[in-house]
């Protein structure tokens, strides 16, 4: 998901979306694409471990976290999205990166826990990245669909998935991270384009996860100036914020440069970094 304004309508609105989005790696890991499970292959995901979740939504609908506590314990969680749609692999072939090893080289320098919302093709074409990723205790992974079509009409010109398709998509997504092992995804789930609705939350409830938004837009898609991303971050975090970012080269080139910047003004001002499941801990969420 590309996201470059702020969420304005109920189940997040973003700003301009593309299809093609990144995913953050090691670059010393094997990227060769393996072959998507058929339709018929695929299982019902497995029971998740129970990191903390949110209690059921109304009416049947799965449950919606944009932050967290505003309390005096100034936490904030940078996320990032690994976007690749069903249809990318052909462009990855062409030398088209969907990966930033440098952004999470970042991350682990400084320290910063994150969490990454990964698609299972984006995991299918760099596998051992996903593991790699998944293994780092610094990081956890969520999910963001196995195809990253949208799951409502009109979402920024991304391919829409069948109602009837949308528990099958995100189960296929956690069959794939256990396929090239991703050890323990977590039950967290962000709709690609951030567009959702009542119809895609209620097919979404059986599976058991909680769908994570968030209050801060970085703006680094597309962007070219890594200041300027930097601000849009700094001016908009309050304690307990979830900040949506990205991380490839081809669409957010920027972001490595940004969160260097980012982070230790953050902590200058004395905020501390987590991943999303101690904000969803934090505001009630039980295992």
């Amino acid at each position: 998901m590309i996201t470059l304004v702020r969420r304005v309508t109920t189940g997040c609105a973003l700003g301009a979306v593309l299809a093609v989005l990144a995913a953050c790696a090691p670059a010393d890991e094997s990227r060769a694409p393996r072959p998507a499970p058929s339709a018929s292959a695929v299982s019902p995901a497995a029971p998740l471990s129970r990191p903390p979740t949110l209690a059921p939504g109304p009416a049947g609908q799965a449950p919606v976290f944009e932050h967290g506590p505003r309390t005096r314990d100034r936490t904030v969680a940078l996320t990032f999205d690994a976007d690749m749609t069903a249809d990318q692999g052909p462009r990855a072939d062409r030398g088209e990166r969907f990966d930033n090893p440098g952004l999470v080289a970042a991350l682990r320098e400084l320290k910063v826990p994150a969490t990454v919302f990964m698609t299972g093709r984006w995991a299918q074409e760099y596998p051992g990245q996903a593991r790699a990723i998944g293994r780092d205790p610094l990081f956890e992974v969520a999910n963001h669909s196995y195809s990253h079509y949208a799951f409502t009409d009109d979402c920024y010109g991304l391919p829409t998935i069948d109602e009837e398709r949308m528990r099958a998509d995100v189960e296929r997504a956690y069959d794939v991270f256990r396929e090239v092992g991703v050890r323990d995804a977590m039950p967290y789930f962000r709709f690609p384009g951030g567009c959702s609705d009542r119809r895609a939350l209620k097919a979404l409830a059986a599976v058991g996860v909680t769908a994570v938004q968030w209050d801060v837009v970085s703006g680094d898609a597309f962007a070219t100036d890594a200041d300027a991303v930097a601000q849009e971050v700094l001016d908009g975090v309050r304690a307990g914020s979830v900040v949506v970012m990205h991380c490839t080269l081809s669409a957010a080139p920027t972001t490595e440069r940004a969160v260097r910047r980012i982070v230790p003004e953050l902590r200058e001002r004395g905020f501390r970094f987590v991943k999303v499941s101690e904000l969803i801990g934090a505001a009630g969420g039980r295992g």
